[in-house]
């Protein structure tokens, strides 16, 4: 197993991330892995409380998480990073800061799928013209062009979706 390493897992709201990463933390903490997740939305909550939704506080979110996930992998502990992280050049600037501490997970499910989910009621918000700026309908989300692992959560059940993290990380 790895250790001191990022996974950071992207993709639209309502992909899975964070239900993949939190089931993958109780799998790490029951081999007695530390490991910390800094879920996006919690994040916002605390972290980037001060930050919007335009392209620049996007990436500053980002950044800073990024940052946090740099401190904690290089002192030895596996951070899960369930952020969408829309914009291909912040999630690059991440992947220069860790070095080789870095997995790009990418959470493929499509759109119909994350909307049929609709987990926090975004893309309801959203067709009702109550939202704007949803990431991948009418804000733009940019694919990982050669992330280390593609997750298809639409095709696969969670316990082998884990287990394509899993194995990135032994």
């Amino acid at each position: 197993m790895r250790r001191g390493v990022t996974v950071w897992l992207t993709g639209l709201p309502s992909a899975g991330k964070s239900t993949i990463a939190r089931a993958l933390e109780k799998r790490l903490l029951d081999e007695g892995v530390p490991v910390e997740v800094l879920d996006g939305d919690v994040v916002r909550t605390h972290l980037t409380k001060d930050l919007g939704f335009s392209r620049e506080d996007r990436d500053e979110n980002v950044r800073r998480v990024g940052f946090v996930a740099d401190l904690l992998s290089r002192n030895g502990v596996i951070v899960l990073c369930p952020v969408i992280a829309p914009y291909r050049a912040a999630r690059d600037e991440v992947r220069e800061m860790h070095g080789d501490r870095f997995i790009e997970v990418y959470v493929s499910t499509p759109v119909d799928e994350c909307s049929e989910r609709d987990v926090k009621g975004l893309y309801a918000k959203q067709k009702a013209g109550e939202l704007s700026g949803l990431t991948g309908v009418d804000d733009p989300y940019e694919p990982p062009l050669n992330p280390e692992v593609v997750v298809p959560t639409h095709t696969q059940a969670l316990d082998e979706s884990v287990e394509l993290v899993w194995r990135a990380l032994s």
